[in-house]
């Protein structure tokens, strides 16, 4: 399978972009950031607008949460 996702480094400042993250949640309630990462993954998948990247990205991201979580 070809990827179609880009996995190389493709932020300049991940300290930025880290803070932004952080910031969006300050004083916000457990829901309220549940929420807001709901809304960030609904824009930000619009923005892409590929079915087969997001699928992909879906995909990887749920493999990734599987393989953390002790057996």
């Amino acid at each position: 399978m070809n990827s179609r996702l880009n996995l190389n480094v493709n932020l300049d400042d991940y300290d930025e972009f880290y803070e932004m993250l952080v910031d969006s949640h300050h004083d916000l309630t457990e829901e309220q950031s549940k929420m807001l990462n709901a809304q960030l993954i609904l824009l930000l998948s619009n923005h892409i607008g590929d079915p087969d990247v997001l699928r992909e990205a879906f995909v990887l991201a749920r493999v990734t949460v599987e393989a953390s979580q002790p057996q």
